[in-house]
């Protein structure tokens, strides 16, 4: 099997976790303030109950965006200590190299498409 070009994947991780944060401040920027302030009604109670229902949804919607854009940037950094280290590319689960095509799609992946699918079944 060929070594990983790893400078490749963490330049790719990198640019990755740039546009991850850029996506959280966004969010951040967006919801800085309550949800009446966005409606700007004195009170929310001032809005019809549907257009209340939409904001909510929406400020629900962003929360659970910047959930999994926190998660995201855990992994990219895992992944780049996982460069640091030497175990780059290396199944966690057993052992194989990860075929490049895969940390091409996804480049913070620790398991290998077979692990990932037993996985999945489970």
């Amino acid at each position: 099997m060929s070594a990983i070009d790893t400078d490749r994947f963490r330049e790719a991780l990198l640019e990755e976790r740039r546009r991850v944060e850029a996506a959280l401040q966004n969010l951040h920027d967006e919801n800085s303030r309550s949800l009446s302030e966005d409606a700007g009604e004195e009170t929310a109670y001032d809005n019809h109950l549907a257009d209340t229902a939409t904001e909510t949804y929406d400020r629900e919607l962003d929360y659970t965006l910047e959930e999994n854009s926190e998660h995201v940037l855990a992994e990219i950094d895992a992944a780049l200590r996982r460069i640091e280290n030497g175990t780059y590319g290396t199944c966690t689960n057993c052992g194989k190299q990860i075929p490049e095509e895969r940390l091409e799609a996804l480049p913070w992946a620790t398991l290998c498409i077979d692990c990932q699918r037993d996985q999945e079944r489970r």
